[in-house]
């Protein structure tokens, strides 16, 4: 039988106490990012602060890297979600997932010193090669295209494409840049699709 905590069930999403449980626990991260380096930080601490139990954590994640990627997909479906963008179509979804990458990386600077430090490709990409996987899924495949590779290629083209335009000081309105990019990575899209 599966378990409700696991990513994939269906009461993941809908179960009060699990929702619950997860926003205290991502809560308690960003709190303790703001004092220590996140090497520095214990799950021990992490339970502790949230007021939950060590193996309340465990339900939830393996370890602090897998709270902290599960930080960062909330954090950049919410930046998606508060644009009202719209994944209706392919080119829609791309676009929308260049300009919450760009936004996501904007927003950063209001973040805990920690956050901004850390190298965020580490969190960011592997929600972007997800969504590109999840969106490949409804795709035929040309022969010998592979989704995962696919997926990581386009990952990483949207994201260094982002940070190239963030660290620019006099950079384009994010929109503009989601375009650019969009014209960009499409045909990566384009050659591994019958």
């Amino acid at each position: 039988m599966a378990d409700a905590t696991q990513p994939g069930h269906p009461a993941e999403n809908t179960d009060p106490r699990i929702l619950r449980s997860r926003r205290m626990l991502m809560e308690s991260l960003l709190r303790l990012l703001t004092r220590k380096e996140l090497a520095d930080i214990s799950i021990q601490e992490i339970a502790d602060d949230a007021t939950l139990n060590r193996a309340t954590f465990y339900l939830h994640y393996p370890d602090k890297n897998a709270l902290l990627q599960a930080m960062t997909a909330a954090r950049f479906r919410d930046l998606i979600a508060r644009r009202g963008l719209s994944f209706t179509n392919c080119d829609g979804a791309l676009r929308a997932i260049a300009l919450g990458v760009c936004d996501y990386l904007a927003e950063t600077t209001g973040c805990p010193d920690q956050l901004t430090k850390m190298p965020l490709e580490g969190s960011i990409i592997p929600v972007v090669e997800g969504m590109f996987l999840e969106g490949a899924a409804h795709h035929a495949m040309a022969p010998g295209a592979d989704p995962k590779l696919l997926a990581t290629t386009a990952a990483w083209a949207v994201f260094g494409a982002a940070r190239g335009w963030y660290q620019t000081s006099d950079r384009i309105p994010a929109e503009e840049m989601a375009a650019k990019i969009e014209l960009m990575v499409k045909p990566i899209f384009l050659s591994a699709s019958v």
